[in-house]
């Protein structure tokens, strides 16, 4: 079957390790809803979720009684969401966030759980203002780790030890710019952060660092496989065997016009 996405966003092989990630703060997703629902607290939202992954964040709209179409071009990470969600409302669509197939002005929110940063970010906003309804939200978040934990301090440490050069790319960035150069489709720019704190094993977090795509470590290849290995050795070594970690939650929305 052709694969949809690039060689460099096939997450394959990263698909099984998604389950140990931490979702996201759950109060910032009830903020979200309200803003989407936009004063009609009856509303339901049909949602697109673009970039869905294994449906960490469809789950989280499903639970909130949204009507969820999860969009998501690698096999391995779709295979997984629909079991995840089966028996739910939600529809699972094999096609990438730029080109969804679904159809236009049919959505009252348009959903990114850290997707926005692998595909061409205009062309991203031009989807989701095609698929949404006129005053509808496109929303884009990720989960950021605190660096000033001490635990994620120790964590950063290593890697660099490691990996000299190691940055953490667009994800990372605030998204107002690029979301502001196209007041010709977006408006109304909604900011919203929380931290929380997540209970980890040390077993766990090593196994959520193997579901991060980066050009540093590649698992697909036998020295990416071994310079892995020996980061994660060394964080077993340095870091407790449980911990509360750090992290925040970080989503831009805005208003198609």
């Amino acid at each position: 079957m052709e694969k949809l996405v690039e060689q460099v966003w096939d997450y394959t092989k990263h698909a099984k390790f998604y389950s140990y990630r931490p979702n996201y703060a759950p109060k910032t997703i009830d903020m979200l809803i309200t803003l989407a629902k936009s004063g009609d607290v009856n509303k339901n939202l049909k949602v697109a979720d673009i970039g869905a992954g294994t449906g960490n964040l469809s789950i989280m709209l499903l639970e909130r009684s949204c009507e969820v179409v999860s969009v998501e071009p690698n096999d391995a990470m779709r295979e997984i969401g629909i079991e995840r969600t089966k028996g739910q409302n939600i529809k699972w669509v094999r096609a990438t966030g730029i080109d969804s197939t679904l159809e236009d002005a049919q959505f009252d929110w348009v959903t990114f759980g850290s997707s926005f940063n692998v595909m061409d970010r205009n062309e991203a906003l031009e989807e989701s203002y095609r698929l949404l309804k006129r005053n509808s939200y496109f929303s884009c978040m990720w989960n950021h780790r605190d660096l000033n934990d001490p635990i994620q301090k120790i964590a950063e440490d290593t890697i660099i030890e490691f990996v000299p050069n190691y940055t953490r790319g667009t994800r990372r960035e605030d998204q107002r710019p690029i979301i502001e150069s196209r007041k010709d489709l977006f408006d109304n720019i909604v900011y919203i952060e929380e931290d929380f704190y997540f209970h980890q094993s040390i077993e766990n977090y090593i196994n959520a660092w193997k579901s991060v795509k980066n050009p540093y470590w590649d698992l697909e290849t036998k020295e990416g496989t071994e310079l892995f290995e020996k980061i994660s050795l060394k964080m077993g070594e340095r870091l407790p065997k449980e911990f509360d970690i750090k992290y925040t939650t970080r989503c831009w929305s805005a208003k198609k016009k």
